[in-house]
């Protein structure tokens, strides 16, 4: 197993968030646009609150890259928060704290469960970490894996298939134009059915309107994987399991489908399980791909297919019931600056979970003396390749 790893650090109003990349291959050329693009998609999307106007996240690469190259080395990243201006006196790391503690616990929120397992008296100890607005950290580490995985060809793509009840309707969609310009247009919510969108759209003003929330159901797609990565042999290297684990981390996050999901508990075994057939140069297609391009815990040749539901975020600007962790009374939760909908930028945190599971998983098929560098990793991925049928 290779030491393909990351971690992150740092609170939603603190003075920064960091993350730490661990196990690329030295020669890895990096683009800092890219990363400030993957930061920047997830800022965006129709439904998202005053924060987005704030901030404008821009990485800064503190260690592991030199003269635009990797170097073999732990690769720190790092997001400046310009909100901590404002939020000094109630955030410093010393001196003496400034403004009302939080104590009206927000149901849905880690608030609750957060202070009685830390025994602490302000919920702003809990919410400043909890906040999705770590997975900024998130998407910049996906965005450096997704370098990666573009030099061996493998891409990873998203689209939003359902917000607020509002489906897609997948004969609208051209698959091949997923992740592409001309395949989104001015798509404010990273969904390529435009008919559909302007449906989801209406519905997210009427949840604002309402003080309320949305959620849905945001698909991930990689292309150009071989067989083979993941194993059957032990239940953690089993790649379908690294992928929900990744997706459920995320907050919000409350079910993960691969391929045909739970339809697989609705339909029979053939209407399920994808044929195989030979083609004229005895290669191996399949019509379908109901199982996701996943088989056994392993990629099968075809495209891996992902779905996370993302829940309605906790934060209401018309409160739900709750209590107050100091007075022991009932009241209403307490109330932060939020959004009405943020499935885009779960979206765009599922690829970058995504391309870090399947970066991690090529590394662990190949090991880490085929990954010392990106000449040989190229050249390791190239001859499993050429061993496809």
């Amino acid at each position: 197993m290779s030491e393909f790893r990351f971690m992150t650090a740092g609170e939603s109003h603190g003075p920064c968030l960091t993350a730490i990349l661990e196990g690329l291959p030295a020669g890895l050329v990096l683009d800092e646009e890219a990363i400030n693009k993957e930061l920047e998609r997830r800022q965006q999307g129709y439904g998202r609150g005053g924060r987005m106007k704030i901030e404008r996240d821009k990485v800064n690469v503190l260690s592991g890259v030199r003269f635009n190259e990797t170097l073999g080395g732990p690769i720190t990243l790092q997001v400046v928060n310009r909100d901590f201006q404002n939020w000094g006196g109630r955030m410093a790391a010393f001196g003496e704290p400034e403004g009302e503690k939080v104590t009206a616990a927000r149901p849905g929120h880690a608030d609750f469960t957060g202070i009685r397992k830390y025994d602490r008296k302000d919920v702003r100890d809990i919410l400043e970490r909890s906040s999705a607005r770590e997975t900024t950290m998130r998407v910049a580490v996906g965005a450096v894996c997704k370098e990666f995985l573009k030099a061996l060809g493998i891409t990873v793509v998203s689209q939003v298939t359902c917000l607020g009840g509002v489906k897609i309707d997948p004969a609208k969609v051209d698959r091949t134009k997923l992740g592409t310009e001309e395949g989104l247009g001015d798509s404010q919510l990273n969904c390529y059915d435009a008919e559909a969108e302007q449906k989801m759209i209406a519905k997210i003003k009427q949840a604002r309107k309402d003080g309320d929330t949305l959620g849905g159901i945001f698909e991930v797609t990689v292309r150009g994987l071989p067989a083979g990565l993941g194993s059957h042999i032990q239940w953690d290297r089993r790649l379908d399991g690294k992928l929900a684990g990744a997706l459920m981390s995320i907050q919000a996050i409350k079910g993960v489908e691969i391929g045909a999901g739970f339809d697989c508990a609705i339909l029979p075994g053939s209407q399920i399980h994808d044929e195989m057939f030979l083609d004229e140069q005895g290669k191996v297609y399949r019509k379908t791909n109901r199982a996701g391009g996943l088989e056994g815990g392993m990629t099968n040749g075809e495209e891996l297919v992902v779905k996370a539901v993302m829940k309605p975020i906790p934060t209401l600007m018309t409160p739900l019931h709750s209590v107050d962790i100091e007075s022991h009374k009932e009241v209403l939760a307490c109330k932060e600056r939020s959004d009405t909908c943020a499935v885009p930028a779960a979206s765009v945190v599922g690829e970058a979970m995504t391309a870090f599971v399947i970066a991690q998983a090529v590394c662990d098929k190949f090991g880490s003396d085929a990954m010392v560098d990106l000449k040989a990793a190229i050249k390791a991925y190239k001859e499993r390749i050429g061993k496809e049928w």
